[in-house]
């Protein structure tokens, strides 16, 4: 190919799949970070899941209907 050995060429793809990975991770945290800080999301509700993971635990969202608004009917359909 270009003059690497099979060594150098796993050595720079693995390089360069560890820098791609580092960017999908902090790309990720300040996803999370901004939604956080906007609004659109409280990931504090969804750190309590695994603590309240009963069948009679309130939800922690609702279902949206088709319209968009939120109401109980989604939540008696789940019940029925």
């Amino acid at each position: 190919m270009f003059g690497l050995t099979l060594g150098e060429f796993q050595a720079y793809g693995f390089f360069a799949l560890t820098a791609f990975l580092v960017l999908m991770l902090y790309g990720y945290i300040y996803h999370l970070y901004s939604s956080e800080k906007k609004g659109t999301r409280d990931y504090e509700k969804y750190g309590n899941m695994a603590l309240h993971d009963e069948i009679t635990d309130e939800l922690i969202e609702k279902k949206e209907d088709e319209e968009g608004s939120k109401t109980e009917n989604s939540q008696k359909n789940m019940e029925a």
